[in-house]
């Protein structure tokens, strides 16, 4: 599969797949990146990470925290917020649809419904 056709799709979804990544509780971007990857997403650059990470923000969907480490540089942690957690369950049905419509295309004889 050619690598901006991979890096196509991913940008129609990483929205959706950090708010999930934060399903579970709080994490900071290198966690979100890394948790992405060893799911066979590949490398999501901080160049691409940070600025969905800032939208999602901007957009009341996620909150941030900044934390000082004890040792190192601190982390800028993010969390769900309940508008958050709604976004995420009406796009995850409306992806799971398209997923759908796209699956029955692509198999043979597959037709719209």
């Amino acid at each position: 599969m050619a690598a901006d056709r991979r890096s196509s799709w991913l940008k129609g979804v990483l929205d959706l797949l950090v708010l999930s990544r934060l399903t579970d509780g709080e994490s900071y971007g290198y966690e979100i990146a890394k948790a992405l990857a060893e799911a066979g997403l590949g490398e999501i650059k901080g160049g691409t990470l940070y600025p969905v990470l800032n939208r999602l923000e901007e957009a009341g969907l996620v909150e941030a925290e900044f934390r000082a480490a004890e040792r190192g540089p601190g982390r800028r942690y993010y969390r769900l917020t309940a508008l958050g957690r709604e976004r995420l369950a009406v796009e995850t049905a409306a992806w799971l649809t398209f997923h759908g419509t796209v699956r029955t295309m692509l198999s043979p004889g597959g037709t719209a419904p």
